[in-house]
């Protein structure tokens, strides 16, 4: 067992393996939440020493460095309550699960009639990669899974009930919080019926569907914003090359993971991160969704894509794209 002293040590000497371990967690889950095509953004944290030598005093843990187990720790915030389960099941089919998960939601009342639940979901895993601690050990990972709206509430409500520096929140205060999340549950089930009733829309065209599930694929690799009037205009050209394709959703997704390597590193010497977009301002679809169409076409219907968009698009932004994948127009 470690003394509080001892765990501070420790853990200020893996803390970069430990932040590494995180982000491998957090890159993984992604992936594959965007292969799902769950709307969500993961993000990723290493406990702050400060906030890991606190909870180790405050708890009077006996074995502080193993009982703290939310160390590494990666945050998924789904865009609704629909997608809190899917979330869930992606966690549970591509990471080691060291004990279950806990649900928040039906904790207190089960047929969830009476009590409005705070929605959110635990979940402890051995995190991604194959690094391990001091004792030779994976490091574990607190998965956090809850909705953009409660993610709003659980913030406000933490330095309002957590952080006031008294443990005695008059009650009224306390209770007027805890209403909120009747608004929660009701922004949630909204934006899902908004979400579910627009993609039935007979003006949800084919068009929307091909970019939303570029950009599903895309955020695999960046969270870069991007500029939907432009993908709207190029996307409109591109899908005049895979409408005898009805598979090709799934071709651009297969293609993406056979390709991925290049796909990361076309991303990061040309994206919008890079010194090259930057400096020079070019390859700007390269920071676009609808580049992994480009780069799978320029792959397999070269002479039909360039063809297509000569007609319609300045040529010199397909060259910059063929220059990047290392194609000759």
């Amino acid at each position: 067992m470690s003394t509080v002293n001892d765990a501070f040590h420790r853990y200020q000497a893996e803390l970069p393996s430990i932040r590494k371990a995180a982000q491998l967690t957090a890159a993984l889950l992604r992936r594959k939440t965007a292969r799902a095509h769950i709307t969500c953004e993961v993000t990723s944290r290493a406990k702050e020493i400060g906030s890991f030598v606190t909870k180790a005093y405050h708890k009077e843990y006996p074995d502080p460095w193993t009982q703290i187990t939310d160390k590494a720790g990666v945050r998924i915030t789904v865009q609704h309550h629909g997608f809190l389960n899917q979330a869930l099941e992606v966690v549970k089919d591509n990471l080691t699960l060291v004990e279950d998960p806990q649900d928040y939601r039906v904790q207190d009342d089960i047929k969830g009639q009476y009590t409005l639940q705070y929605p959110r979901l635990h979940v402890q895993v051995l995190a991604a990669g194959d690094l391990t601690d001091g004792d030779g050990r994976p490091y574990e990972c607190e998965i956090q899974i809850r909705t953009e709206a409660t993610d709003l509430w659980a913030r406000m409500s933490h330095r309002l009930l957590y952080k006031t520096g008294t443990t005695d929140v008059p009650r009224d205060v306390s209770r007027s919080l805890y209403r909120l999340i009747a608004l929660v549950e009701l922004y949630d089930l909204e934006v899902e019926r908004g979400v579910d009733v627009l993609a039935q829309h007979p003006d949800f065209t084919r068009t929307n569907r091909l970019l939303d599930e570029a950009e599903f694929l895309y955020r695999t690799f960046t969270e870069h914003e991007y500029r939907r009037d432009l993908s709207e205009d190029i996307i409109d050209v591109l899908i005049e090359t895979v409408e005898h394709e009805p598979d090709y959703p799934n071709k651009l997704a297969q293609f993406t993971e056979q390709y991925r390597q290049q796909l990361e590193a076309a991303y990061r010497d040309y994206g919008p991160t890079s010194k090259l977009f930057l400096t020079h301002g070019r390859y700007i679809l390269v920071s676009q969704p609808e580049s992994l169409i480009i780069f799978e076409r320029l792959t397999a219907a070269k002479m039909l894509l360039r063809g297509v968009w000569y007609d319609e698009l300045p040529e010199t932004m397909l060259s910059d794209m063929a220059e990047i994948w290392s194609v000759y127009l």
